[in-house]
C-alpha cells in the first residue's frame, strides 16, 4: 500500500506544494503525484493540494522529494532544470492522459509544440481537444511540462493554473520560448519552436 504525503515550498512565483507517494519500508523510492502552483495566497494553496492528495496536513519530504523541490526552485529562478528523471506517480491518470503527459516531457525548455502536433506525434492527428483537456487536468504541471503546449498558430492558448495565461507567459519567459502572445483563433495554423536564445 502506499502513503501519500505534501508540503509546501516558497518559489518566485510564491508558494507551491508537491504530494509525493511511497511504498512501505523496502518499496520503490518516492515519487511525485501532484505539483500545485501557487494560487492567490498560501492558504489557498494548502486547501487544495490538502484536497487534491486526500491528506489532511503536511508532512516531511525525504531527501529524494527535497531534491525535486529544490530543483523546482532553482528553475523558478531561472536556472532552467529538466525534470525527465523524476519519477512521477500518475496511477490516477487514464491511460491516453498518461501517453499524453509521456509525449508532453520529451518537448525541451525552451520550445514549444502545439495541442495539434502532440496529438500527431500519438498517432491521433484529429484528438487535439483530447490533448488539451488531459494538460488541463495535469497534476504536475512544470515537471509535466503542460505550458510549453500552445494553440494553433503558436498561440498562447489556455492554462488551468491560477493566473492562467499570465502565468503560462512567465513560465515560457523563465525558459526563454517564443510564442504569439495574441489571443488563440480558429484560423490559426502552424507551428514554431522557440529556441532559447
Amino acid at each position: 500500500m502506499k502513503n501519500v504525503a505534501y508540503c509546501l515550498f516558497e518559489t518566485p512565483l510564491g508558494s507551491c506544494g508537491m504530494a509525493w507517494s511511497e511504498g512501505e519500508r523496502a518499496g520503490p523510492p518516492p515519487a511525485v503525484t501532484l505539483l500545485q502552483l501557487p494560487e492567490a495566497t498560501t492558504k489557498m494553496t494548502e486547501a487544495r493540494i490538502g484536497r487534491s492528495s486526500g491528506v489532511r496536513e503536511p508532512g516531511v519530504p525525504p531527501p529524494r522529494i527535497d531534491e525535486v523541490i529544490e530543483r523546482v526552485r532553482k528553475h523558478l529562478e531561472g536556472d532552467v532544470q529538466d525534470f525527465r528523471d523524476i519519477s512521477l506517480d500518475l496511477d490516477e491518470s487514464s491511460p491516453f492522459a498518461r501517453r499524453v503527459y509521456e509525449a508532453a516531457r520529451t518537448i525541451p525548455a525552451g520550445q514549444t509544440t502545439t495541442y495539434g502536433e502532440l496529438a500527431r506525434a500519438l498517432g491521433r492527428p484529429t484528438a487535439a481537444r483530447a490533448v488539451g483537456h488531459a494538460l488541463g487536468r495535469n497534476p504536475i504541471a512544470l515537471i509535466i511540462p503542460c505550458h510549453r503546449v500552445l494553440a494553433a498558430g503558436s498561440k498562447l492558448g489556455g492554462f488551468s493554473a491560477h493566473g492562467g495565461r499570465a502565468t503560462k507567459t512567465r513560465m515560457l519567459a523563465i525558459e526563454g520560448a517564443t510564442f504569439d502572445p495574441s489571443p488563440t483563433t480558429k484560423s490559426g495554423k502552424g507551428l514554431r519552436h522557440g529556441a532559447k536564445s
